[in-house]
């Protein structure tokens, strides 16, 4: 899928749109259209519809949905410069599917390293967790048959850690990892609902659909 079809006219004729909109302050958080007035993807389209990404400005439906969220995270004035400058930091032509295994792998990082310092070895087992899921999101940025192999020898690595926290020290140990993992995901869910996080993942996303390769031909 190449962005805005690999059309520059695209590009500006959405991007016009939205500016418009912006400087009518017609952006608003909590609405996706109405009135003529709405949300990121609202203002971008003139309706609401994630779908309708593909089929107007070449991104997908996954893109459109993230900025989405991320829209209704940020503060009022923040979210309604992030509309303007997600489209504008998408490369006309380019391939923008690595972005979302990019930017997973950065935000698990940042989970992870929030843990690193700390002694407790429930935090430890959560770091090792998190350091298979990253590199299972690295790998998804490579070929099929890459991702395949590291995909493999992640779950090689969970299964040989869980055989080993069962015969050395029981069972207690490997439930007590898992609770702890679930605990660290619903606090990692609640915590992107605070307006830091949002920020972050704007300046995150918008740095790496900057940097977006070219579609193949």
């Amino acid at each position: 899928m190449k962005a805005f079809h690999g059309d520059p006219a695209i590009k500006a004729k959405y991007l016009a749109r939205l500016q418009a909109h912006h400087v009518a302050d017609e952006i608003i958080q909590g609405t996706g259209w109405g009135g003529g007035r709405g949300c990121a993807v609202g203002c971008t389209l003139n309706k609401y519809n994630h779908k309708a990404y593909e089929v107007e400005l070449g991104l997908p439906e996954w893109l459109a949905r993230l900025e989405d969220r991320i829209f209704e995270g940020l503060l009022a004035v923040e979210a309604k410069q992030f509309a303007v400058d997600f489209l504008e930091s998408i490369p006309v032509g380019a391939d923008v599917d690595n972005v979302r295994w990019q930017l997973a792998a950065k935000r698990h990082s940042r989970d992870r390293d929030r843990l690193l310092k700390n002694p407790e070895p429930y935090a430890k087992q959560c770091v090792k967790a998190l350091n298979i899921v990253i590199a299972f999101c690295e790998t998804e940025v490579k070929s099929e048959s890459a991702a395949e192999l590291a995909r493999l020898a992640a779950w090689s690595a969970a299964e040989s850690a869980a055989e080993s926290a069962a015969w050395s020290a029981a069972e207690s140990a490997m439930w007590s990892a898992m609770w702890s993992a679930r605990s660290a995901m619903w606090s990692s869910m609640w915590s992107s609902m605070w307006s830091s996080h949002f920020k972050w993942e704007a300046e995150t996303l918008l740095a790496l659909l900057r940097e977006a390769p070219q579609a193949a031909e």
